[in-house]
């Protein structure tokens, strides 16, 4: 088994829970779209993240996050930023079910001082 590690040095900040309402000035039709915060994180990943050859095969992404505080946090949304950064960093072909087979040993945990995920990419 091969594993691949490495730690993302940024809060780890969830996708669905940061989205903000937008009108269109010319349709005035209503559009969701991402936080200032989430895409900010978003381009900060693009940085920090290492660059890994895209895996187009089944793999487990195991994911510690190291939250600042202990207020309780969805896993799964926390799961679906993770997946997407990989996927638009290049890291994963995408994060359907044939590529990302499982999560297990994922979890959150508090550290104050150093927030943080640690990714374990396995196969």
């Amino acid at each position: 088994m091969v594993d691949i590690k490495f730690t993302i040095p940024l809060k780890p900040i969830t996708k669905k829970n940061h989205m903000q309402f937008g009108r269109n000035k010319y349709t005035g039709k209503t559009f969701v779209k991402q936080s200032p915060a989430y895409e900010q994180y978003e381009k900060d990943f693009m940085i920090v993240c290492p660059n890994i050859d895209t895996i187009d095969f089944p793999v487990n992404v195991q994911a510690i996050y190291y939250m600042p505080t202990k207020q309780r946090v969805d896993l799964i949304n926390l799961h679906a930023a993770l997946h997407d950064c990989l996927v638009k960093k290049g890291v994963l072909l995408d994060d359907n079910c044939n590529i990302i087979i499982s999560t297990d040993g994922s979890r959150v945990s508090y550290d104050k001082e150093n927030p943080r995920t640690e990714v374990t990419i396995s196969y």
